[in-house]
């Protein structure tokens, strides 16, 4: 869709269009709230002020939209709405070797023990290699800290998803 579009949105389906790239449900209604926008820069502006609004409660739920890196059982099952996007996102990990696949699936568990949450990285252009390496570097981190790297990761896949959206 295109921003004239966007903007002309009832306020349900904005959100629920602002919730493909965020599933924080705080943030999607702000965000569309700030309606109607004059460009894509002020919507990714205007993303970018409402995300660093946000708390740890809109963060964890926002990471609750992604699939786990890696496990193609998740990005069916669970989520339904934005699989593709995600799909787009980890494209690159198809092409991973059985074993960096299962040490990913490994290295996700064990992240979600430590933190409670789901890696999140930014995907796109990335291999299953590095998104490997990452996450094993990612793992030493204390709570408070990978919370903020998450919620920072968090937000680039976000905008690169509304610059998707708005074309």
């Amino acid at each position: 869709m295109n921003l004239a579009e966007f903007n002309g949105l009832d306020e349900a389906k904005a959100i629920q269009a602002m919730l493909q790239c965020c599933s924080a449900e705080n943030w999607a209604r702000l965000t569309v709230s700030h309606r109607p926008y004059k460009d894509l820069a002020a919507l990714l502006l205007s993303a970018t002020k409402n995300w660093q609004d946000m708390q740890q409660d809109d963060w964890l739920q926002a990471f609750d939209g992604h699939p786990k890196i890696g496990d193609p059982a998740s990005l069916k099952k669970k989520y339904q709405a934005t699989h593709q996007i995600a799909r787009e996102e980890q494209a690159n990990v198809q092409y991973a070797s059985d074993q960096v696949i299962q040490d990913l699936a490994v290295a996700n568990q064990r992240y979600l023990n430590r933190f409670g949450f789901i890696f999140i990285i930014c995907a796109t252009g990335k291999s299953a290699e590095e998104m490997l390496v990452s996450i094993q570097n990612r793992i030493h981190n204390t709570a408070e800290q990978e919370l903020i790297i998450a919620a920072a990761e968090q937000h680039k896949i976000t905008l690169l998803r509304l610059e998707k959206l708005i074309t």
